[in-house]
């Protein structure tokens, strides 16, 4: 994006065309945030790491369906 919030579409075609090699369909077909990530320039969350995902598991763990058969 430009610096005023705008997309930089000639900038992005380029990136998406040239540099990665997608078809016109490919590049279409991806939202503005998908291919922002794809370009290393995304805001996506890191992902879940050890702790959190113990802490999830504590917060609710795994119940046995009493009607289910080994």
């Amino acid at each position: 994006m430009s610096g005023d919030g705008k997309f930089d579409w000639a900038a992005l075609m380029h990136a998406g065309f040239r540099q990665m090699g997608l078809t016109p369909a490919q590049f279409w077909a991806l939202t503005p945030a998908e291919l922002l990530m794809l370009l290393g320039r995304g805001t996506a969350a890191a992902p879940m790491g050890r702790r959190q995902l113990e802490a999830l598991a504590a917060r609710f763990p795994d119940k046995k369906s009493e009607t289910a058969h080994d």
